[in-house]
């Protein structure tokens, strides 16, 4: 992508696409090059979403290095929650550009996760605060935020996949 182009809602969402088919088919790998080096990857606790993770403990606070540890961790036998791995397949909507200052981009979309594992289907529903870079290699996560509307993580119990 031309960094010098212009960057469309529909740009956002075929990014956003791209990231979906990676996870939904476990190319982490290939997924995490869609981070710049210093993005981080959280997802806030239920009760206080609003809240920064220097005030709130998060369920998942990761900083690039945690993030390819934990990429790894999927990736090997370690991780006996997602082994064999679940079956995912997200749907993404209602994107919105909330903020531009080229090259960065405040977005938001809605999102339903849904993780077959077990005989069991459980949907993962909320909505996504992005801030996306354009780069000479295309869009980039500088910061991938996944706010929950559940109430409790009940009946899942836990979080053991990527939202």
């Amino acid at each position: 992508m031309n960094p010098n182009a212009h960057i469309t809602r529909l740009d956002i969402e075929d990014f956003l696409f791209t990231e979906a088919r990676l996870l939904d088919n476990w190319k982490l790998e290939e997924w995490l090059k869609l981070f710049l080096p210093e993005a981080t990857y959280c997802v806030p606790s239920l009760d206080t979403p609003d809240m920064s993770p220097q005030d709130s403990l998060y369920l998942v606070m990761d900083d690039m290095k945690r993030l390819t540890s934990r990429v790894h961790q999927y990736s090997g036998r370690s991780m006996w929650v997602e082994n064999p791995l679940s079956r995912t397949r997200r749907l993404i909507s209602n994107t919105q550009i909330l903020s531009s200052n080229e090259p960065e981009f405040e977005v938001t979309a809605n999102f339903v996760v849904h993780r077959m594992r077990g005989g069991n289907i459980d949907s993962y529903i909320g909505h996504y605060e992005h801030v996306l870079v354009q780069t000479d290699a295309g869009l980039r996560f500088r910061t991938r935020k996944a706010i929950l509307d559940l109430e409790s993580l009940k009946p899942h119990g836990k979080v053991s996949i990527l939202l």
